[in-house]
């Protein structure tokens, strides 16, 4: 039987996956299973609900807050705001914990579900299977006085932004001319006051959601829109949000872009170089440019590897007590300001560090040297077996002999369809493209159902 939930909540097209009677169901069990602890004690639970703009969150979001009033948890209704946004406050108000419902990156049709526990840190896997195995038991409802309330929550996007430039600790952004494109999403209503309030000058783009066209041509994956409008004002740079707000990648004032793996970078020389980097150790996932840990290596900063998925990252911060991880894609972690990727957190600090150091942010990212990055998807094929085929893990031992120490090779059988992602890394781009199609014809062959 399938998972119902996946690497980041419930998610799927809204209406069909993601419907009214699966939000009230998974509310309901959720505070059964979330909100016992606080139903212990004298007091009822407490969660925190919100969403991103897109048109499904609204009977999506009206069916959690049902759900969880129905079983007795107090509502504080969020609205549309991001998701780190959500995950702070719950951890701000001292809620039992909160949902937020949005598709983050996806087209505006999806939607998902997904929950924060005290403290406003993402559930572990077996909290989620007991909330999924919830589902299959009937929960008696409340009623009179035990019904759970739901309320407006007037001020949580001051809270928030309160907390945003607090992180700054008196740092201002005066002088600097920021583009902000907000993919039309949940950032719209927060982030170009949280860079105008820092004292930059700042231009939007994406800023007009209306609950179609979330990430449409806009945001973190779509970057030439950004990079054209930070040319077009003469901009120092520019930052891109996606749907949900908690990614962030950029692009330097030539319009070239600074994805995840350099924003880390430069943030990690940063933070190490205040002390503010502990035990100078930064996170990331295998799939990191070979770049950044060279970047690493060589100004004394370990790196620490992950599989791919945001959740990973944080798993290693919480377990190492590690105060920096992300991926490539932008997701980012400052631990010691939020418990979840956070695109405006991120976005305010890497200008804070033009700021501070009076470079360019081209300048910045030269910290590292980019290794050309080649991904093959090879379809339809039996990924289980790509660990153990001796044949093809023969090829891959031959190809890393090829590149003797100067690249590297990474299979990744996908989590979801029949696909093996063959990436390789080499100093010269002719090199990983042919090797990478070597090892994708021995995949395709060796591993063919």
């Amino acid at each position: 039987m399938t998972r119902l939930f996946g690497t980041d909540g419930v998610r799927g097209l809204a209406g069909v996956d993601v419907t009214a009677e699966l939000a009230l169901g998974l509310a309901q069990s959720a505070a059964f299973v979330l909100g016992r602890d606080a139903r212990g004690e004298s007091r009822r639970a407490t969660a925190v609900v919100a969403r991103d703009p897109r048109v499904s969150g609204e009977f999506i979001s009206a069916a959690v807050s049902a759900g969880l009033a129905s079983a007795g948890v107090d509502v504080l209704d969020a609205g549309v705001i991001p998701t780190p946004a959500a995950a702070y406050l719950v951890a701000d108000t001292g809620a039992d914990f909160g949902v937020m419902v949005s598709a983050s990156h996806n087209p505006a049709a999806d939607n998902g579900i997904k929950f924060f526990a005290a403290g406003g840190r993402k559930l572990a896997d077996e909290v989620e299977d007991a909330i999924e195995a919830a589902m299959s038991r009937p929960h008696a409802g409340t009623t009179g006085r035990e019904v759970g309330r739901i309320r407006r929550f007037a001020d949580a996007e001051d809270r928030y932004l309160v907390h945003l430039l607090g992180t700054l600790e008196g740092l201002r952004l005066d002088g600097l001319h920021v583009v902000l494109d907000c993919a039309h999403g949940a950032a719209a209503g927060i982030s170009p006051d949280v860079f105008t309030d820092a004292g930059a000058r700042v231009t939007v783009i994406g800023n007009d959601p209306d609950g179609f066209n979330i990430n449409d041509g806009v945001g973190s994956t779509h970057l030439e829109p950004l990079a054209a409008a930070v040319l077009a004002h003469g901009a120092d740079l520019g930052i891109a949000h996606d749907g949900d707000a908690d990614r962030c990648l950029a692009v330097d004032a030539t319009g070239a872009v600074v994805d995840g793996d350099r924003i880390m970078a430069i943030l990690a020389l940063s933070m190490s170089a205040r002390g503010h980097l502990q035990q100078n150790t930064l996170v990331a996932t295998v799939m990191s440019n070979l770049g950044l840990k060279l970047a690493m290596a060589n100004n004394g900063i370990d790196v620490i590897e992950t599989g791919v998925g945001d959740r990973y990252v944080l798993e290693a911060l919480n377990a190492g007590g590690y105060s920096l991880g992300g991926e490539q894609s932008g997701h980012v972690i400052m631990s010691e300001h939020a418990t979840t990727g956070d695109g405006i957190l991120t976005g305010l600090h890497l200008a804070a560090e033009v700021k501070r150091t009076g470079r360019t942010l081209a300048e910045l990212a030269a910290c590292m040297t980019v290794y050309p990055q080649v991904l093959v998807n090879v379809r339809g094929v039996d990924r289980s077996k790509a660990s153990s085929d001796e044949v093809l893990q023969q090829a891959v031992a031959q190809a890393e002999v090829v590149l003797g120490g100067r690249g590297r090779v990474l299979l990744r059988p996908s989590g979801t369809e029949p696909v093996v992602r063959v990436m390789v890394e080499a100093a010269d781009e002719g090199q990983a493209r042919q090797l990478a199609d070597d090892l994708a014809a021995v995949v395709k062959h060796r591993l063919a159902v």
